[in-house]
């Protein structure tokens, strides 16, 4: 994490020396949205936090060090839910919060119809929609040591459905680290495949019985696709999601089998619109006021 994001910070100081921009917008919890915090704050840059906010109360997640130090830097604070502004104020911090709505939402409604009417994708890896299972992996707590990976491989040894299985570079190093890569390639039903593309990955979403992951991006857009979502976490960032089909399952076996044959089913639709009005039209047009002022 020290390496990384020191890299950034060095490079992109130099860009915004080169650049001078009168804003610097950072998006979500990652080490690049830190590092821009950092060096924008130290040039006296203003920031704009988009995803501010969000809370998962776990200070060993990196990602929570991230968002929490990148709002204290921000002048603008979107907020994509009403519990991001109460994790904020109740924070003590008051000023300069937006209720923007979700951007990623936003993004994916651009692309439903697309995502949607692609079986070309299924075909590819010989899948039929709504008969496969698509996990994704990267969290260091479940990635990182051998007991929470095993867990998993045991997990994805039992599924009677063909599993798609896009391996994160962290993660398939460790599967070979820890001697389990060779497990799960003797697998008939599991399809392990390097990472894809953003609409691949959505129309692999939406054309899936069910998603695992422990991902925060992919549970919002699995369940803004339609799709179950099982949160291989004790907590989520995104609590409004608990009640549009996602579901906290941990690496517990018992709670994903259980969830798995009562997946489907009606469930509360997203919404994205704040007032009428697209979170990017919210988010430039506080930008423009701000400059402004």
């Amino acid at each position: 994490h020290a390496e990384m994001t020191a890299a950034i910070m060095i490079r992109f100081e130099k860009l915004l020396d080169k650049k001078k921009p009168d804003m610097v917008l950072v998006y979500g919890d990652t080490n690049t949205t830190l590092a821009g915090a950092l060096v924008s704050a130290k040039l006296g840059i203003p920031i704009g936090h988009i995803e501010a906010g969000l809370r998962s109360y776990r200070m060993d997640m990196p990602e929570e060090i991230n968002r929490i130090l990148t709002d204290r830097l921000s002048s603008l604070l979107f907020c994509p839910t009403p519990q991001a502004i109460a994790n904020l104020k109740a924070e003590g911090i008051k000023k300069g919060i937006i209720r923007s709505g979700d951007l990623m939402y936003e993004l994916i409604d651009c692309y439903r119809k697309k995502v949607t009417g692609d079986p070309g994708i299924f075909g590819r890896f010989g899948l039929n929609s709504g008969e496969y299972l698509m996990i994704t992996l990267h969290r260091a707590a479940n990635v990182d040591n051998k007991e929470p990976l095993e867990k998993v491989v045991d997990i994805l040894l039992d599924f009677r459905l063909p599993v798609i299985f896009p391996v994160h570079p962290r993660t398939e190093k460790n599967l070979r680290r820890f001697r389990l890569w060779g497990k799960l390639k003797k697998s008939p039903l599991l399809h392990l495949i390097k990472p894809v593309s953003y609409l691949d990955s959505l129309s692999l979403m939406a054309g899936a019985k069910a998603v695992l992951t422990d991902s925060g991006g992919v549970q919002k857009e699995a369940v803004f696709l339609g799709t179950p979502c099982l949160t291989l976490r004790d907590e989520t960032e995104w609590t409004e999601t608990l009640k549009c089909g996602n579901h906290l399952v941990g690496l517990s076996k018992r709670k994903i089998f259980s969830v798995l044959k009562r997946a489907g089913g009606s469930r509360r639709k997203m919404k994205y619109t704040i007032g009428g009005k697209k979170p990017s039209e919210i988010i430039a047009d506080s930008v423009y006021t701000f400059l402004r002022k």
